[in-house]
């Protein structure tokens, strides 16, 4: 069993998911681009889908967590400083992206070493998770159990998801020195992890108001359908490319 001691401190869960931004945002990963045009894109790209990603985890957490729109929330302002979810950035960055393409011009393939990073960012958020006691399993007797100050035992779902972010980015780091599905990363981070969000989620104390399901479940298939449209979409043109070259 595993006794866990929350924080106390406010500012360790902002703080750490603020270091995760800043370490997606500020490892170099637009080296690679060498046209002056293609990286200011590349930078407005990424700019734009923070934002969304932000809005997206944002709206998530508060349909999933609170029931909104369907339930009043009693107060906005205590919400803007609140949670987020990770299923919701992904979808709504991802779809931002998609979207803020051809708007602006960019025709450069989704950048791998972003995609490869970006589970080691979430896990690091996740460790916030940990600390403060927010994203708990579900009450379960096991021999891996964690307990917090509430003498309940649960499953470690922050844990779990942790190793599971560290896991694929250790092979998506792999598969991107051996530009293995070159351009195509992200698409498979997205099915995985929605794959495994939506089975794990069984196993989080969410509310789960769609039949046994939680609006993070949906929004899980979510991912998997627009990561599996994006690894056909992407596969298609690397073998157009290949026949062209």
């Amino acid at each position: 069993m595993i006794e866990v001691h929350e924080s106390q401190n406010t500012w360790v869960y902002p703080t750490l998911v603020t270091i995760s931004l800043l370490l997606l945002l500020l490892w170099p990963t637009a080296k690679s681009i060498t046209d002056k045009q293609d990286r200011r894109k590349y930078w407005v790209l990424q700019t734009i889908t923070l934002v969304c990603a932000i809005v997206g985890a944002k709206l998530a957490m508060l349909a999933g967590d609170k029931g909104w729109p369907l339930v009043p929330l009693a107060d906005w302002r205590e919400y803007f400083v609140s949670g987020r979810s990770i299923t919701g950035g992904l979808a709504l960055g991802f779809i931002g992206a998609e979207v803020t393409k051809p708007l602006i011009g960019y025709r450069l393939p989704p950048n791998d070493a972003f995609a490869a990073k970006l589970p080691f960012s979430i896990a690091l958020g996740r460790v916030g998770c940990l600390l403060v006691g927010c994203c708990r399993g579900v009450p379960h007797e096991g021999w891996v159990t964690m307990r917090y100050e509430d003498g309940i035992c649960r499953w470690p779902a922050q844990l779990v998801e942790i190793a599971f972010q560290l896991v694929i980015g250790a092979v998506f780091l792999f598969m991107v020195r051996r530009r293995i599905l070159p351009s195509r990363v992200y698409a498979l981070y997205m099915i995985a992890y929605g794959g495994f969000r939506f089975v794990t989620e069984f196993m989080r104390e969410t509310p789960k108001p769609v039949g046994a399901l939680s609006v993070y479940q949906l929004i899980s298939l979510l991912l998997v359908a627009l990561g599996a449209g994006s690894m056909l979409s992407r596969s298609r043109a690397v073998r157009t490319e290949a026949v062209s070259a």
